[in-house]
């Protein structure tokens, strides 16, 4: 593993993402809502930025961080849990940071966790003293382990990591989880958590300071607003003066209400809500004096 080289001036971004898996088709749409497109190449490895100077690389998930890492890529669409299981991995190895996690993005939660034969209880760390557990997160774990001062074997597998105590090589393992069936179908039972996970914008810990700047702080201007706006939803509706604070108490997740010129009987209002808006929200608004209720999708804004 490589230490952080000089990356030369460049006057385009470049951004890596998965290839295909879990993580690709929901880092392309988010892209996309940023106002980014593309044309593809022939071998689909990479994609030429078309609406602006932004290229896309696709990739393995693992390689993303190297190639941050190197300056090949400017930033990364990655799980946390692999940009975390190799900053461990540069850390013991004595290799100085290279890259960090600069954005949450909502999507591709899971869990990596320990996972104990069903048949066993758990009665906490001290347990895991001179077992071996079996995971594809070996410095993520190894360092948990040093943490608690707990003596265990970790086997390394790239694959198919929760069969290993039905094979022998393992007694325990440590794996990602979304739902658990897997570890359910394989007579395994999750029981402590090491790191919550989702995707995330990685970026190099040394900022351009090229023509490559000014593109990253758009960039990320603009993430921010797809990111605020997600879920989020403008409601509209007139009522009486008198009826304002019955409303107001019913719209705790939205913000203040926007009084708009109105020369009628009442006030015409507005806000933008930042959960769901349910039927039964807008009956519960009617029934407390609201009128002419509309509820309209954010596409884009600006603060």
């Amino acid at each position: 593993m490589s230490p952080t080289k000089a990356v030369p001036a460049r006057d385009r971004l470049r951004i890596a993402i998965q290839k295909s898996g879990r993580l690709a088709e929901p880092a392309r749409a988010l892209l996309s809502a940023c106002g980014l497109s593309w044309r593809e190449s022939r071998d689909k490895l990479f994609c030429y930025g078309e609406s602006l100077p932004v290229d896309l690389l696709l990739v393995r998930d693992d390689d993303i961080p190297g190639l941050i890492a190197d300056g090949v890529c400017d930033f990364g669409i990655v799980g946390r849990n692999e940009l975390e299981e190799q900053a461990a991995e540069r850390q013991r190895n004595g290799v100085p940071e290279a890259y960090r996690a600069v954005r949450n993005l909502g999507f591709g939660g899971c869990r990596l966790m320990l996972a104990i034969p069903e048949d066993w209880e758990w009665r906490g760390a001290e347990q895991l003293q001179g077992l071996r557990i079996a995971t594809s997160y070996p410095a993520i774990l190894a360092n948990w382990l040093d943490a608690l001062g707990v003596d265990a074997r970790v086997v390394e597998l790239s694959g198919s990591v929760e069969i290993a105590p039905k094979l022998g090589t393992a007694d325990l393992i440590c794996d990602l989880v979304s739902s658990g069936a897997t570890l359910a179908a394989n007579s395994l039972k999750p029981v402590e958590t090491l790191l919550q996970s989702e995707a995330v914008l990685a970026g190099s810990t040394r900022a351009p300071d090229d023509a490559r700047a000014g593109l990253a702080a758009m960039l990320l201007r603009r993430l921010d607003g797809v990111m605020k706006l997600k879920d989020r939803k403008l409601l509209m509706f007139r009522a009486e003066r008198r009826n304002v604070p019955e409303l107001e108490r019913l719209l705790p997740d939205a913000d203040p209400l926007t009084h708009l010129p109105d020369g009628g009987d009442s006030i015409a209002l507005q806000t933008m809500c930042h959960g769901a808006i349910t039927w039964q929200r807008l009956e519960e608004l009617e029934r407390a004096g609201a009128r002419e209720l509309m509820v309209l999708a954010v596409e884009r804004a600006l603060a």
